[in-house]
This record gives structure tokens, sequence and C-alpha cells, in this order.
């Protein structure tokens, strides 16, 4: 028994080794200006990545094709990207002026331009967290076309196999596939692939989209075309980081911007100097938790609550979501899409327009000034310091400065959970980077008796704010969840959220010391159990009831029922 464990630390140990390796060499190349997937620099952060063997990424270190893996990273990377030869990272350098059309990667609020046939430019606006996220998943897809390359190539004079001649047929034709053809370059690609018919059948219609429903063969072709040309000595795919983005990274540029428009807003609607409660969630529950039983009256007497959030949060119901949103901007709610490059939109909720006889919160009363609520759309990794930071600071105008009288602030997020299921409830006590074990211990105003009787289990307990999702393993979070830590989940911001807090709070004295922070999680993904990553698939509907119920308990106490 004591030489398993034994094993398992080792092996946990040499995970977080190659993380630490991941991030030393991510910044060297950040600091630098480039480099090239296939020369030092870029095979470093290959071999740290097959070493490191993330959960997410599947069978990376396998000769066959991680497909599920290859899913979420194109989910997260714009489209067209596969084709690039040359990736350059930027600021936001004015490219929304230009003709260039926007493209935004269906899983990532990120604006990237294709500038030519051979360059995508990716903006990077929401702090080195997006920058290890997009080298993580091109270093993923950098080894994924090393394997197509290596799987086609018969030898080094260039000569290719004839599943690789058959598939470059297809596309080269470029029109859309019958029945029959399909299913024969499937055929052909399941060689190319290292997988079954079936498993490329199953996972194809992922990737296709209205325009182009042969997606999959696309990307496939490309990413393996670069990998034989590059080998060929026929052009050298480069990451290039602009000189803006190298001067502006760090600064809080993008978060200042965007907390200034909000205490803008504040003082222009005279709510600078009221109680301010501000909640990190998305941009429905709360509206929705407030509004929907005065919006859809007739809907809400039919049936219960959770039932009408879970048609909210189906698709095609937009009529039904614009009727709330409309009836919200009418009582007290006032609407602000980002404009700062952040990507995080925010509503401000002004509670004396509020008519909560006709809410679900009738019960609902204030002991001074009715307060105003602040809610951020979720922010992504170190994003959420530069973003609370900038956001507790006082107002400045003139030389003058105007405190804000922050109460509370209240996190609700996903994420992933090492003890239970998909839609559990974390409720957490203390918060541990990874990699440092700096720890952030704080007194949460939420507590699991809160959501008993729920029918959701509910876990208590420390949580580790990872360096990137995609970066871990089964041993590494074993042993979190395992050791004297006990941590029962994993996220991205908790600690950069708590950091910003306590230094606004017990040493700059901007806000009260006494302000309440609250944190709860709803479970996405389970990494140590199979085919319960991230990149098995979202939540469903699993994820309404949790997420609405951790919003209501976080108004509830704003409202002090």
């Amino acid at each position: 028994m004591q030489a398993v464990k034994n094993i398992t630390r080792t092996r946990a140990q040499e995970s977080s080794a190659a993380i630490e390796r991941l991030y030393i060499t991510m910044r060297h190349l950040f600091n630098r200006g480039f480099y090239k997937p296939v020369g030092v620099s870029g095979e470093s952060l290959r071999h740290a990545l097959l070493s490191l063997r993330p959960e997410i990424y599947g069978s990376i270190a396998e000769d066959k094709a991680e497909l599920n893996g290859l899913l979420y990273v194109i989910e997260r990377l714009p489209v067209g990207i596969e084709q690039c030869r040359f990736i350059n990272l930027t600021s936001n350098e004015g490219y929304s002026k230009s003709h260039f059309k926007a493209i935004v990667p269906p899983k990532r609020r990120r604006n990237c331009y294709r500038i030519d046939e051979e360059q995508m430019n990716v903006e990077i606006t929401r702090g080195r967290s997006d920058i290890y996220d997009i080298l993580t998943h091109l270093t993923f897809i950098f080894i994924e076309a090393s394997k197509i390359k290596n799987r086609v190539m018969i030898d080094e004079s260039g000569e290719l196999t004839r599943d690789w001649m058959k598939l470059e047929e297809v596309i080269k034709r470029g029109e859309m596939l019958e029945l029959e053809e399909r299913e024969t370059t499937i055929s052909h690609l399941s060689n190319i692939l290292g997988r079954t018919f079936s498993e490329i059948i199953d996972i194809y219609g992922a990737f296709a989209s209205a325009d182009e429903p042969d997606r999959f063969l696309h990307v496939i072709y490309w990413l393996g075309r670069l990998s034989i040309e590059e080998a060929l000595g026929q052009g050298k795919r480069t990451i290039t980081f602009s000189p803006i983005l190298q001067e502006r990274l760090g600064h809080h540029i993008n978060g200042e911007i965007w907390a200034n428009s909000i205490k803008l807003v504040l003082k222009q609607n005279n709510l600078l100097q009221r109680p301010i409660h501000i909640i990190s969630a998305n941009m429905h529950s709360v509206m929705n938790s407030i509004f929907a039983k005065a919006a859809l009256k007739p809907k809400a007497k039919a049936t219960n609550d959770f039932a009408v959030f879970e048609e909210l949060s189906q698709a095609g119901n937009n009529n039904l979501r614009s009727k709330i949103e409309q009836y919200a901007l009418q009582n007290g709610m006032i609407s602000m899409p980002d404009t700062s490059g952040t990507n995080i939109d925010v509503q401000i909720f002004d509670t004396e327009k509020i008519d909560f006889s006709k809410t679900a919160f009738a019960g609902a009363k204030f002991t001074s000034d009715k307060p105003v609520i602040i809610v951020m759309d979720y922010a992504f990794g170190e994003q959420a310091y530069e973003t609370i930071d900038e956001l507790l600071k006082p107002y400045k105008e003139e030389g003058h400065k105007t405190l804000l009288d922050i109460q509370s602030v209240s996190i609700m997020g996903k994420a992933g959970i090492l003890e239970g299921g998909k839609g559990d409830i974390m409720i957490p006590s203390a918060h541990i980077n990874e990699g440092t074990g700096d720890n952030y211990p704080f007194e949460n105003e939420l507590t699991p008796e809160m959501f008993e009787g729920q029918g959701i289990p509910v876990y208590n307990g420390p949580m580790v704010t990872v360096l990137g999702t995609s970066l871990q393993n089964r041993d590494l979070l074993r042993f979190f969840n395992q050791s004297t830590w006990g941590v029962i989940g994993l996220e991205m911001e908790g600690s950069h959220y708590q950091k910003a807090i306590q230094s606004a709070s017990k040493i700059r004295k901007s806000i009260t010391p006494d302000v309440k922070v609250r944190y709860a999680y709803y479970a996405s993904d389970n990494p140590l159990e199979t085919g319960s990553t991230l990149a098995s698939g979202g939540l469903g509907t699993t994820g309404v009831k949790p997420t609405y119920l951790i919003t209501i308990r976080i108004l509830e106490q704003i409202f002090n029922i």
C-alpha cells in the first residue's frame, strides 16, 4: 500500500514540475517575442505537455489522434487558425476599426482577425491567463499535427500515403460531399488518425457548421499539410507576440477602463454613494431570479421557478428572455455591454426602482439606503484580479476621490469537482494557488446548510485556483484531494478575486474591512472520472438548478431575507 502511495505522489510531483516548466517557458517566450513550434523552445513546450498528459487531452501521448481534445481546442480557437502558418498575439491595437472582420471562437470570448491566407491575429485583453490558455491549446494542435505528418509521410523525400492523397483530392475539389463519398473519405481518414470509422463518425458532426458541414476533414487536412510542408523545408510555423502586447501586459489597462466606465455610470445615475454589492455571475441568473415572476406572471404561476429557469435556458426561447430583459430595463436595471476589451459585460440594478412585492423576494427589507447591485460577467483567470482590483479603487474625478461603499462581493461560478459529479455544489472555505501554496482563507457567508433539502449534493472545503484547467491530470488532482490540503474542486479565479478583496479592505483601506464575501460553485465536470472532463461535453440543463439556487441564496442575503 505504501509503495502505491509513493508511486502516485511521485507522478503528482512530476506533473507539478511539468506545469512549472510550461509556464516558465511560456513567460520566457513572451519576453523574447516569438518562437517556432518545432524549434527548441516549441519542443520544450511539447515535451512538457506530453510529460503532463492532461486529462482533458486524453490520448495526447499516444500515436492515435485525440478527437475529443481536438474538438475542445478547436471550439476555443478562431475558425481557420489551422490554415495559418503565422499566429500573432496582439493587444487591442485598433483592428476593430479596420476592414478585418472579427472572428470570435464559439467557446472563448476573444476577437481574432484573419490578416491574410497565412496569418491570424489573436487579441489578448484578458491578461496572462489568456496567453497561457492559447499557447497550451496551440501546443496541443501542433502535437496532433505531428502525429498526422508521421502517419502519412512515408519517407523524408516527401512521398505520402494513398490515404492522404485521397483526402487531398477531396479538399482541393472544394465540393460538399454526398454520403457515399463522405464515408469513403472517412475510411481513409481512419488510417490517417489511427481511429476507427465509428469513432470518427461519432464526432464528425460536432465540428460541422452551417457553412462547412465537412469542416472536420478541413481541420485534419490543414493541420497535417502545414506540418508536412515544414518537415520538407517549405516554410516554418511561427508564433509572435506584438511589442504593444509585451508593453501593456500586467498594467491593468483594460481593467481600469472597464472599472472607470462602471463608476461613471454610477455617478451619472446618482448611485455612486449608495451601498454596493458586487456579484460575479452570468448575465441572466440575477436578472431572471428578480424579474421572471413579474415579467412572466402567468407562466410563473403555472409551474415552479426552476422549471421556468430551465425553459429560459433552452435554445429557441429568445422571446421569453427578451421579455424579462425589457421588463428589467424598465424597473431599475442598467445594461452595460463591454466596450473596454475585457469582454466582461455588466448589469447594474437600482433596488430603489424595484417593486419587490411583485418579485420572488417580497420579504426584502433594508435598514438604510437601498443598495445597488453590480453584476459582472465571468472573468478569466488572472483577469479576475485586474478587474476587481480596479473596481474596488475610489472613483477619481478632478483630483477628488470618492470611496465606494462596497458591502459585499459574491462569486458564483462553475468549477471542476473532485468528490462528486456534474451539477453538484461546492462551498469553499479557502482558495489555494496551484504551484505556490499561497492560500487565502476567508469567512464565507454562504454555508452548506443553506443548500440542504434541494436534492443537490453539497461539498465544503478548500478549492485550488489552477493556472489552467487544460493543464490538470488525475495524479495531480488526486494529490490535491487526498493530501492534507483536502481540496474539493478546482477553478481559475477564486484566489485572484480574494487577493484583490483583501488588498482593498486590509491594506489600501479603500473599502470597509468588514466587507462580506460569498463564494459558491456548481460542478461542470469531474476530471477524476473517465468521460466526465470538460472535453466530454457541456452540462445541458443539469447546471440550471444549482446556478439559480446559488444566485437566489446570494440575493436573499443581500435583501436580508
